[in-house]
């Protein structure tokens, strides 16, 4: 046993130390340097590679920059234990330190290196070298954010810190667009100074639809800007849709921002420790940006649903060959890129036989710089009511091309379905159905009384009392007035009733209440189940449902703006106005946005609750 223990402790030891045991199969060299250096900087070019073998490295000529020192090599290696398994790792780096000593953009190329008789070529490197400084005689190096920087420290430490050491632009990549065009947005941080903190508030823009492009994390990068160096970052974006034509404005946006700075001391210790400092608040605030909104020129027609951008149109349908009372599923898919949030539901027109339910969206995209990219699916369930052959004809889709500035209207293809008789059809006429051919649908249990409906009764030949007979007694004639009463009373409720189901406001207003508490009872039991994307269109459902039947606007014809108009004519307030479309905006963006789980689900339905009562409150 002790042998054996002595064998493992000296495989373990000689893995550790020689690494070759646990030496990474996939072989990376790589080179890199500063994306940008000042004229007259010196900087450091490092090529990196995990193989102990690695030898003969050879790097190409390097006539843009003077080599000051190199290669001076350094090595690092570490061992792991995860999950009982052992792993290392191993990277030896060869470090040359460069001159700038011309401004311009260049470029290394690859280096090579030897390994077991095999060469490997690293990638090349792309360099940056700006001019100085315009106010400095010599060349001087600025810092990142963070970072000691003697003289400016020195400057600022006398006097606040000014519009040109720490500033905000904003910058549109367009200004004349069409409605709905969507436009980009950039704030982006430009620095001299130590900057700590930065806040990122969003922009409060009337009269655009907006949505925050998720920006990767990312280091500041040294920019030549207005004659100075500064270390910049692109902060935030946002995609703009205008809503309506003119001259629109973005307004200005304040930024907080805190900046670390020395303070002046006589002590000698603080002096040479630099050691003192103070945190400065300063707000950073960008101008406002005036924007030329066209309107979009006339040529519309009934097809067009709000798209601008570039899109196609397809659709499906579940199946094509069905029986009579199946539920069917036609998907309508709009795919491109563009405004894809605010296209309203196309009109499908189904034939009048089928019974239809309310269409279903779902948004797949994701925001790019040039707009939202994927595609917004509409579905559609229906039920064929009778047999017989029909055709789901083509929808028709008009946008607002940005490319060629133009409309373009694009259809998907006509469906053709074949429904055959199932075992609950309505026994109806039909209007796609010959009468000759509905004939041979009469099911053999319609005829199996036929020739019985009158049958001889005899009594044996025995005579009856005239007083004992039924016929003119006053049972008889009881029983003979009972089914007009009934039959009197049955008409004056089927005519009430009638009417009252002929008003489809009153139905659709009596049960706005009870479909409402269903939906966000649905939603309830998806938020005890932590589904989260569930109960947001649970909620949505409960919200859009709502308001489409409390005001008699159709799922297809609803909107924001109209469903707002109505709930001002129906005199409901303004806040609570306010209130219903914040939520609705909340719960879409929830939808789609992976932060949002950490919302309180708890707090989203009891809003849609309250919300939901106050309309009912307030509506007249």
């Amino acid at each position: 046993m002790k042998h054996i223990r002595y064998i493992s402790l000296l495989v373990i030891a000689l893995g550790f130390f020689s690494g070759t045991a646990f030496a990474t199969d996939k072989i990376e060299f790589t080179a890199s340097a500063d994306r940008a250096v000042v004229l007259g900087q010196n900087f450091r070019l490092s090529y990196s590679i995990n193989e102990r073998d690695a030898e003969n490295l050879q790097i190409p000529a390097i006539e843009d920059f003077r080599i000051l020192s190199g290669p001076n090599s350094s090595t690092s290696q570490s061992t792991q234990y995860i999950n009982g398994k052992m792993t290392s790792s191993y990277k030896k780096t060869y470090t040359y330190i460069l001159l700038a000593q011309t401004e311009g953009e260049f470029t290394i190329p690859a280096a090579t290196i030897e390994i077991k008789g095999r060469k490997y070529e690293s990638n090349s490197v792309s360099i940056k070298v700006l001019p100085p400084d315009k106010t400095q005689q010599s060349s001087n190096t600025v810092g990142t954010p963070g970072s000691n920087q003697q003289s400016n420290q020195q400057n600022n430490s006398k006097t606040a810190v000014n519009n040109k050491d720490l500033f905000m632009t904003a910058s549109l990549d367009k200004k004349v667009v069409y409605e709905q065009e969507p436009i980009l947005l950039s704030f982006k941080i430009y620095s001299r100074v130590n900057l700590t903190n930065l806040s990122k508030p969003f922009p409060d823009m009337q009269n655009f639809h907006t949505q925050e492009i998720e920006l990767p994390d990312m280091d500041f990068e040294l920019e030549h800007y207005n004659g100075l160096n500064y270390q910049s970052r692109l902060w935030s974006q946002y995609v703009l849709f205008p809503q309506k034509s003119g001259e629109l404005e973005i307004p200005a946006t304040t930024f907080e921002a805190y900046i670390h700075q020395p303070i002046e001391s006589n002590d000698i210790f603080d002096i040479f420790m630099n050691s003192r400092y103070v945190e400065v608040q300063k707000n950073l605030t960008t101008p406002a940006i005036k924007i030329n909104v066209r309107p979009l020129p006339a040529g519309k027609t009934d097809a067009f649903y709000g798209g601008v951008g570039h899109f196609s149109i397809s659709s499906t349908c579940s199946a094509t060959k069905v029986k009579t009372g199946d539920a069917l599923t036609l998907r309508i898919i709009v795919s491109g890129t563009g405004n894809l949030k605010l296209i309203k539901t196309p009109v499908v027109n189904l034939p009048k036989d089928f019974e239809i339910y309310d269409p279903k969206i779902e948004n797949k995209f994701s925001l790019k710089p040039e707009g939202q990219t994927g595609n917004k699916v509409f579905e559609y369930l229906f039920v064929p009511q009778y047999p017989g052959t029909y055709t789901i004809p083509s929808v028709e889709f008009q946008y607002f091309d940005t490319k060629i500035r133009q409309y373009r209207t694009i259809s998907t293809q006509e469906i053709t379905l074949e429904v055959e008789r199932g075992s609950n059809a309505v026994s109806a006429s039909n209007s796609n159905t010959q009468p000759d051919a509905l004939s041979s649908y009469i099911s053999q249990a319609d005829l199996k009384f036929v020739g019985q409906d009158v049958r001889f009764h005899l009594n044996n030949g025995k005579l009856l009392d005239i007083n004992n007979l039924f016929y003119g007694s006053a049972r008889f004639h009881l029983l003979l007035i009972l089914p007009v009463l009934l039959l009197i009373a049955f008409v004056i409720l089927y005519d009430r009733q009638r009417k009252q189901n002929a008003n489809v406001v009153v139905v659709r207003k009596k049960r706005a209440n009870s479909m409402a508490a269903k939906r966000l009872k649905t939603a309830n039991n998806f938020m005890q189940n932590n589904r989260s994307a569930e109960f947001y269109d649970a909620v949505l459902g409960a919200l859009w449902g709502y308001v489409s039947d409390k005001l008699s606007i159709p799922t297809s014809q609803l909107s924001k703006e109209n469903a707002m108009e109505e709930l001002r004519n129906k005199h409901v307030h303004q806040n609570t106005i306010e209130e219903l479309m914040t939520l609705i905006d909340n719960c879409q963006f929830a939808r789609y946005a992976p932060q949002a789980q950490n919302v309180n689900l708890q707090d989203v339905y009891n809003n849609a609750i309250s919300i939901i009562s106050k309309i009912d409150e307030e509506i007249k």
